[in-house]
């Protein structure tokens, strides 16, 4: 499905459209749009920073694993406006956690599942793989003193180095905890971004 916002395009797909008719049937709705609301906060909070200093999207992609901001101008822009845009991310999942949470501890029970979708959301994007917003701020800060290849080639291995022991402790959760495997797909998600190199800084 496409269509056009203003100066941007916006295209979603139909896969997540059956996703969500999925959860709706399987009665696990409430979970799934928490979890969207976190992404689409996410997302809100990188857009807000752009529109902020004067910048648009080329084209946003929903797809069924992410939400893609094509961006032709980064290259254009700024160390520090690019830092700001990548940050505000992950800002503004911590931001809603915190006033979710807050509820919560006063007594707003129905808000802790937002809370931590939005504090899973948060965390997950700060992880250093390239294609996240960790992985984005740190080739940033490593590019200060590195060629840009070396520091694309630090980052690359970073990931690895972290996914590893994230890998194993999914494992573990996998066979303690009934068979959740969400943090197992997690990493299988991240080493296959990275193996197919989809972790380049555009």
């Amino acid at each position: 499905m496409k269509f056009k916002l203003f100066r941007t395009k916006i295209e979603i797909s139909y896969l997540l459209l059956c996703l969500a008719a999925a959860a709706v049937i399987l009665d696990v709705f409430q979970g799934f749009l928490f979890c969207v609301m976190a992404v689409v906060i996410h997302e809100s909070g990188h857009l807000l920073m752009m529109k902020r200093l004067g910048y648009f999207p080329d084209v946003i992609r929903v797809s069924l694993f992410e939400i893609c901001i094509l961006d032709g101008s980064r290259h254009k822009r700024t160390e520090r406006e690019n830092i700001l845009i990548i940050f505000f991310g992950p800002a503004a999942n911590f931001i809603c956690f915190l006033s979710a949470f807050l509820l919560y501890w006063l007594g707003v029970e129905q808000t802790m599942p937002f809370a931590a979708a939005n504090l899973s959301v948060g965390l997950f994007n700060l992880l250093p793989v390239m294609s996240l917003d960790g992985g984005q701020l740190l080739y940033i800060l490593l590019c200060k003193h590195l060629s840009q290849e070396r520091a694309e080639k630090y980052v690359y291995r970073v990931a690895f180095v972290l996914l590893f022991p994230l890998a194993a402790a999914g494992f573990l959760i996998l066979f303690h905890s009934h068979y959740n495997f969400s943090l197992l797909c997690v990493c299988a998600y991240l080493i296959l971004s990275l193996l197919t190199q989809q972790e380049r800084y555009y």
